[in-house]
């Protein structure tokens, strides 16, 4: 039988919001009571644990370190696949020191028999983690998000890494700064998506590659509730609170939703996947091969 899935999570003692590096954090809102909204956040954790828990997941929590809050977000922190991880680059300066406390989180994974490698990303990219960089079992393929964090070759550095083929989008809006915000892929097949996110080109290319009855189109309201924004294990999909619109909608694919109130983490631009971070997740055998081999 098959072991539950391993997430990581960061405790989220250090959180607030105190910077904007995307449209979507309010650190004034948060500066009114920041108490409060911390208490808020601690909650909210709690709950989506609880929630990725019933969901069928194990879950390794880390802590978080003053002065990095967006350490909250570990999504973003690397790719993992086939206990190799690739950790992260980071844009913005105010998540910059984050990387080094994940990459000696990860080696201490290693140490644990958890994972077989830990690397990084050459600093002539930018790549945000998991969060631009969305592994599809379904297609045996990597989505990799670029242009508004990432940069494109990272796209191609993150193939030749792990040795599986990795088809580059185009993020052309501010508001939609990750992949992960979105674009999901489901475990039946199915991909999340909110189209106006991508450049044509990049809608092109998802539409060629995905069959359009596999094509779930949110809306805008689905994106600002950062449901896209989802985690999926097997038929559960456990996302911030969703219209009832688009629970049934995911029903009726065979979907069980699991909401959680995250309003404090969207505050800061973040929902259940950006939070979470897959850490055992493999390709085919053949796609491990095609790495060996190469």
């Amino acid at each position: 039988m098959p072991s539950k899935p391993l997430l990581l999570l960061t405790d989220p003692a250090h959180f607030e919001v105190s910077y904007t590096i995307n449209p979507w954090m309010q650190p004034g809102i948060w500066a009114e009571d920041p108490a409060a909204h911390l208490a808020a956040a601690r909650r909210s954790f709690r709950a989506l644990a609880a929630a990725l828990g019933a969901a069928g997941a194990r879950l390794e929590i880390m802590s978080g370190v003053a002065g990095l809050p967006d350490m909250v977000f570990p999504a973003n922190a690397a790719v993992v696949l086939d206990r190799m991880a690739l950790v992260a680059r980071f844009r913005h300066p105010e998540r910059q020191g984050e990387e080094g406390h994940f990459r000696d989180h990860f080696r201490a994974l290693m140490g644990r028999g958890l994972l077989d490698e830990v690397a990084q990303v050459p600093p002539t990219c930018f790549q945000e983690g998991a969060g631009d960089c969305i592994w599809d079992a379904t297609r045996g393929r990597f989505w990799a998000g670029y242009g508004q964090r990432s940069t494109r070759q990272a796209a191609a550095e993150v193939a030749a890494f792990f040795g599986q083929e990795a088809t580059a989008l185009e993020l052309v809006s501010p508001r939609f700064y990750h992949l992960d915000v979105c674009f999901c892929p489901l475990s039946g097949g199915e991909i999340l998506y909110y189209p106006p996110a991508f450049s044509a080109a990049s809608l092109a290319a998802i539409r060629d590659i995905v069959a359009p009855e596999d094509l779930i189109e949110a809306t805008e309201e689905d994106a600002a509730r950062f449901n896209v924004n989802a985690v999926n294990i097997d038929d559960r999909l456990v996302m911030a609170s969703a219209s009832p619109r688009l629970v049934a909608r995911l029903a009726e694919r065979g979907y069980h939703v699991a909401e959680v109130d995250l309003l404090p983490f969207m505050m800061s631009g973040g929902g259940a996947y950006c939070m979470s971070l897959r850490l055992d997740r493999r390709s085919t055998a053949a796609g491990a091969l095609r790495r060996v081999a190469g």
